[in-house]
């Protein structure tokens, strides 16, 4: 009997999240109410951070809006980011940073395990590097795994992947 199966990941597209930055930093300059702003968007690649500055608090609260919709646009999941605790910064402006984060940790991944037992089906959920494979002999079990994860508001970014 053939057993099938599917990764959880919690992946994020650099290349959209990319365009997601160019765009808001688009939109940020061709606002009106951010005409002779201090306040910007950057983006280093490497690290995996954005930064915002903002003039004071609503304005950086605006620059976080436009980054946010700018990454629902793109289908990139604002559970992937993770909010630093805005700072002072130079000339009284106010910097806030974003890290991104992909891949799921052995702790999460413990969660999603345990989650998926305490469904009772016929399904085994095992621990591979930064995803957890799910495998079983019914397919209808294995859509059911992922309908009830789908359901739940987990802290991170679900995919599903490689369904065999």
């Amino acid at each position: 009997m053939a057993n099938f199966s599917f990764d959880i990941v919690s992946e994020v597209n650099f290349q959209e999240v990319d365009n997601a930055i160019n765009q808001a930093k688009k939109e940020l300059a061709q606002r009106y109410d951010f005409r002779n702003s201090k306040s910007s968007i950057d983006y280093n690649k490497a690290e995996k951070k954005i930064t915002l500055i903002g003039d004071d608090e609503y304005k950086l609260k605006a620059v976080r809006d436009i980054v946010f919709g700018q990454m629902a646009k793109r289908s990139v999941s604002i559970k992937a980011l993770v909010f630093k605790d805005p700072e002072r910064a130079f000339e009284g402006t106010l910097r806030q940073l974003i890290e991104i984060t992909s891949g799921i940790s052995k702790d999460r991944a413990k969660e999603l395990v345990a989650i998926i037992k305490d469904l009772k089906l016929k399904v085994q959920a095992s621990i591979d590097g930064e995803k957890v494979r799910v495998a079983g002999p019914k397919k209808d079990e294995l859509q059911m795994v992922i309908q009830h994860l789908r359901s739940i508001d987990f802290p991170i970014a679900l995919s599903f992947t490689n369904y065999r």
